[in-house]
């Protein structure tokens, strides 16, 4: 009880966003303290035991060209763990980079979880934490913690909108008077797209590249609408025909076409919202429209295509890439609002 004690005056309680494609990590008093990818690359000792080499940054630099004793690892897969040890160590990690290498610190956390998620997976999360050094863990939805970050009026008694893209999981909500009226989860998010992208290239052009290039070729020229300009990038990879590197341009009519299955997923998940809210909190749409969070909402131009799709304005959050991770560590100033919004 005393060792517990001592540990938590070493701890600053902390919010996290375990996200499939990044994780961020907010400490009450100081705002965001990490931002790594959620990666970890695992080695294999003499005796083959595999033990952590590097997570985050560094380990997403290794994915796709280790050698045969190291494997690099993403242990969240559409939005929830898939791989219970590399979450857990990756967690730990991330506590005490957080805690400046603090092995005392047993902070209280609170963890930003899908709506969709089952008991079976939110149990592995909070054991997960537990097991990586939290002293207490509490949760709250994805929605309502980006809703908040986003600065939406979720206690009032009129209807807002969230529609949250990540790397694993696409989440639309409407939300009033502190709680989640309607919310869907459809496992799309920008993962997916890449994927797309490696597929559409490889069918097309013969070409093998990996995720990491797909992304980039997302970020750089990947769009939801058709734009006023044609834009391209280089490509490099493996011929598949010849096994030769090779390189090639793709433009940006290609890259829309090969995520349009992605792209209409999101566009259904937020028609359906639309569909099941309640007629008094639609009407308050009209004016405040639909608010974006994520990494997904940088996509270019999805805006202009939701806005012809709903008719309804379309706003991304000054910093949709961060809007979980905040909203849920504002929650942390007060537990008691904590534990009424915890699923």
């Amino acid at each position: 009880m005393l060792l517990r004690s001592i540990s938590g005056l070493f701890s600053h309680d902390l919010a996290i966003d375990l996200g499939t494609a990044n994780t961020l990590v907010y400490m009450k008093g100081k705002g965001i303290v990490l931002n790594e990818p959620s990666v970890v690359a695992m080695k294999k000792d003499d005796r083959g035991t595999m033990k952590v080499l590097a997570v985050g940054k560094e380990a997403k630099s290794m994915l796709g060209k280790t050698p045969g004793n190291i494997v690099a690892i993403r242990p969240m897969k559409d939005g929830v763990i898939a791989d219970f040890d590399i979450a857990e160590a990756m967690l730990r990690h991330f506590i005490r980079t957080a805690h400046a290498g603090q092995k005392l610190a047993r902070p209280r956390i609170i963890i930003g979880v899908a709506s969709g998620i089952t008991e079976v997976e939110k149990k592995a999360v909070k054991e997960s934490a537990e097991s990586a050094g939290a002293r207490e863990v509490f949760f709250i939805e994805e929605p309502m913690a980006a809703a908040i970050g986003a600065g939406l009026p979720v206690t009032e008694p009129k209807g807002s909108m969230i529609v949250d893209i990540g790397g694993g999981t696409t989440e639309a909500a409407v939300i009033s008077l502190g709680g989640i009226v309607y919310s869907i989860s459809v496992r799309v998010g920008g993962d997916k797209m890449d994927e797309a992208i490696v597929e559409y290239i490889k069918k097309k052009y013969r070409l093998l590249i990996g995720s990491t290039s797909a992304e980039i070729i997302k970020t750089t020229i990947g769009s939801a609408f058709p734009g006023d300009a044609l834009e391209s990038v280089e490509v490099k990879g493996r011929d598949l025909a010849t096994g030769s590197p090779k390189v090639l341009n793709i433009d940006s009519d290609e890259v829309r076409e090969a995520i349009s299955e992605q792209v209409n997923a999101i566009v259904g998940a937020v028609r359906s919202t639309l569909e099941q809210m309640p007629p008094e909190l639609a009407a308050d749409l009209i004016d405040c429209g639909i608010m974006l969070v994520g990494g997904g909402a940088l996509l270019k131009h999805l805006g202009l295509l939701l806005r012809a799709e709903t008719k309804l304005p379309i706003r991304i959050a000054a910093d949709p890439l961060s809007a979980v991770v905040v909203g849920a560590g504002e929650a942390l100033s007060d537990l008691g609002i904590l534990r009424n919004l915890e699923k």
